[in-house]
């Protein structure tokens, strides 16, 4: 008896001792990732005398007119709208596409289904920069340096993920749903509409938390594609910037107020569907 009273508590120790090193570790990571962004907190209410004496120093105000000031620097009204369209039409057709590529990929089992989602797989290992330049090149040639080859781009690259994602998600989907409402008179489009989309909410909203953030936040395809465009994105808006200011001299009082004023929309947006985005993932990852 005494055997077993000290085996269950040295099993008790053990276990609140590795919590306690897991919940040490996790803290000690989540200050590391939000160290970021407090440094661009505190510097965003602060003069540029101020961020270069010591920038690691709490603001002596939290002056909202640094705030100000970078809303009207980066246009923030026109090049939200400007970059909120390109998200949106973006974001349907990767949804469209992928949703519908992904849905044949998990129904049928056939070889051609399983070398295209391979091929699928493949492209996301690619890196974009050893496209980059023929891929420009091509656009240039069409006349599609603008704002809708900049959409035909952002679905392209969005897809292969999305499909990846989507096509794990869907096999968790009992078949025998679908199958039902074909019996009861439903085609095959219906089927996917107004049946397959509905259950797959969670890994949609997933997706598009992901494909959106990386839209609002890309600068490099914005810069490639519509560097002679009147178009702005926000990206490049703070680029801009940058570059009105001299070659050698960084306006940090409006640079870091720009960036803050740019991620807070992404913030928002994923504290709203946060439930979403972590429902999606792992229930995609059980298949996948």
């Amino acid at each position: 008896g005494n055997v077993m009273k000290l085996l269950s508590e040295n099993y008790i120790f053990y276990m609140r001792f590795r919590k306690g090193i897991t919940y040490f570790f996790l803290i000690v990571l989540s200050i590391v990732t939000m160290l970021p962004l407090l440094f661009l907190l505190i510097n965003a209410f602060k003069s540029q005398a101020e961020i270069i004496r010591n920038p690691l120093a709490l603001p002596t105000s939290f002056d909202l007119r640094y705030l100000k000031t970078a809303f009207q620097a980066i246009h923030f009204g026109r090049a939200s709208i400007y970059t909120l369209t390109l998200v949106a039409v973006s974001l349907v057709g990767i949804i469209f596409f992928s949703s519908l590529c992904a849905w044949m990929i998990a129904r049928r089992k056939s070889r051609g289904m399983k070398v295209l989602y391979f091929l699928f797989v493949a492209a996301m290992l690619i890196p974009f920069q050893v496209i980059m330049y023929p891929l420009i090149s091509i656009l240039e040639k069409v006349s599609l340096k603008n704002l809708v080859g900049l959409i035909i781009l952002y679905t392209g690259f969005g897809i292969s993920m999305s499909v990846f994602m989507m096509t794990g998600y869907i096999k968790s989907v009992p078949k025998d749903i679908e199958e039902s409402a074909v019996i009861d008179g439903a085609n095959i489009m219906q089927a996917f509409f107004y049946i397959m989309l509905p259950l797959i909410k969670p890994m949609t909203i997933t997706i598009i938390i992901l494909n959106g953030m990386w839209i609002w936040n890309d600068y490099l395809l914005p810069f490639l594609v519509l560097e002679t465009s009147d178009f702005k994105t926000i990206t490049l808006e703070i680029y801009y910037v940058k570059m009105t200011a001299g070659q050698y001299v960084s306006p940090w009082e409006t640079l870091f107020p720009s960036v803050l004023i740019a991620i807070l929309p992404l913030i928002v947006i994923f504290l709203l569907f946060q439930k979403h985005f972590v429902k999606g993932v792992t229930a995609g990852a059980v298949k996948s």
